[in-house]
C-alpha cells in the first residue's frame, strides 16, 4: 500500500483527477460523483458511530465503513484494472450478511403499521440520513450502469439496495435501544 506523505498534490487544480489505474477524468464525471457520494455516506456513518450510546454496534458499523471503502475503491478504478490492484470484490455473501443482520435486528422491533418520521436519538437520526444517502448512491449507480454497462462491481447494486434497508432497520433498532419512541406520519397534519 502506498504511503500518503502529502495531502495536497496540485494535480487536480485544473478540474481533473486520476482514477486508480491512472486515467484522467473531469471531477464532474459521474464516476467521481458516485464514489464521492460513497465517501459522503461513509462520513455520515462515522458520525452515527460516534453518537451511539453503547458500543454494541461499533464493530459492525466499522466493518460496513470498511466495505464502503472497498466499494468506493472499486468505483474509483477502471474495471479492467481492479484485479491488477487487488481490490476486494463484493460477493453474494456480503448481501446475505446484511439480510441476516436486518432480520436479527428486526426481531426485537415492533411491527410497523404506519410510516415513521426520521428522527429519534442523534445516532438514530444519523442512521436515517445514512439510509437516504445510500439511496442516492444507488440511484447514481443505476445511472452509471446505464452509461457504462460493464463497469459496476459485481453485487454492488444488490449490496447498496440491501444496505439502505439495513440503515432503516438500524435507525429503528438504535432508537428502541436508546429509549426513543418513533413518531408516525400523520397524513395532512397541519
Amino acid at each position: 500500500m502506498a504511503r500518503i506523505t502529502k495531502v495536497y498534490t496540485k494535480t487536480g487544480d485544473k478540474g481533473e483527477t486520476s482514477l486508480v489505474g491512472g486515467t484522467r477524468v473531469k471531477k464532474s464525471d459521474l464516476r467521481i460523483d458516485l464514489y464521492g457520494e460513497v465517501d459522503h455516506l461513509n462520513s455520515f456513518l462515522g458520525s452515527c458511530v460516534t453518537n451511539l450510546k453503547s458500543d454494541e454496534l461499533v464493530d459492525e458499523l466499522e466493518l460496513i465503513q470498511n466495505l464502503l471503502f472497498d466499494l468506493g475503491g472499486n468505483f474509483a478504478c477502471e474495471s479492467e484494472k481492479r484485479e491488477q490492484f487487488k481490490l476486494p470484490q463484493f460477493e453474494e455473501k456480503h448481501v446475505k450478511w446484511l439480510e441476516s443482520r436486518i432480520d436479527e435486528m428486526n426481531k426485537s422491533l415492533p411491527v410497523l403499521k404506519n410510516f415513521i418520521l426520521p428522527g429519534g436519538s442523534q445516532a438514530g437520526a444519523m442512521a436515517h440520513i445514512c439510509r437516504t444517502i445510500c439511496r442516492k448512491v444507488e440511484r447514481l449507480l443505476i445511472e452509471f450502469v446505464v452509461l457504462n454497462p460493464n463497469e459496476a462491481p459485481d453485487y454492488s447494486q444488490e449490496f447498496l439496495n440491501r444496505l439502505s434497508d439495513y440503515f432503516f432497520v438500524l435507525a429503528r433498532y438504535i432508537n428502541k435501544n436508546e429509549g426513543k419512541s418513533e413518531t408516525t406520519w400523520s397524513i395532512g397534519k397541519f
